[in-house]
């Protein structure tokens, strides 16, 4: 994973750094300002931009990712941005799928339900090749952003990523895959450890696209 790691270079000069100092525990003048759901439902741009696409066909055009991150930056004074991405892009590198459902949320189609399923998953994963538009969105918003604030880039945890495989969408008591654990405990280990080894490079992929 470390040769992905390269100091991205051409961005513009960063003009806030408020927040960068403030992850580092520095002294800054102000408390630095985000929000986890910066693009959002809130903003009717938000709302008209998003409205002709496919959830995931967005996720996976830059263009539309770059604008999305760009959106809240142009009313609000907020200190940072963070990319337009989803949590689930992962496991649909890992093969499986995932889709949007209105008043639902994101569904998998094929659940994990049995140890077996996991022969389903890529075992070796280019973090490149299956998220790749995921670092072009960030390096297009780096440039995008004009040095103006610095640029969150984020993934899912891997037990988190677990759940929902499992699951086979959100849920409030995590049943289904907290009996995995106790059930399948040697499959349980192989799945976070893959998943542990596509975040790895996911992150440092995004490091290297210029998130900061």
């Amino acid at each position: 994973p470390c040769s992905l790691l390269r100091s991205p270079k051409g961005f513009p000069k960063l003009k806030n750094d408020t927040f960068l100092r403030a992850a580092r525990g520095e002294e800054t003048e102000h408390t630095p300002v985000w929000c986890m759901r910066q693009a959002g439902r809130y903003l009717p741009e938000f709302r008209e931009t998003r409205a002709s696409q496919d959830f995931f066909a967005t996720c996976r055009s830059p263009k539309l990712c770059c604008e999305l991150t760009l959106q809240p930056l142009r009313r609000f004074p907020l200190d940072a941005a963070i990319i337009f991405s989803d949590i689930l892009v992962v496991p649909q590198a890992l093969g499986m799928e995932v889709v949007m459902v209105p008043g639902k949320g994101p569904t998998f189609t094929e659940p994990l339900k049995e140890v077996e399923d996991l022969l389903k998953l890529r075992q070796k994963v280019d973090v490149t090749a299956e998220l790749g538009y995921v670092f072009q969105a960030i390096t297009l918003t780096r440039h995008s952003l004009e040095g103006k604030v610095p640029l969150i880039g984020f993934s899912g945890a891997p037990w988190t990523l677990m759940s929902y495989m499992i699951e086979g969408g959100g849920s409030t008591t995590m049943a289904k895959a907290k009996s995995w654990l106790y059930r399948h405990p040697e499959a349980s280990h192989q799945l976070l450890r893959l998943l542990a080894d596509v975040i790895i490079d996911y992150l440092v992929g995004q490091v290297a696209a210029g998130a900061q």
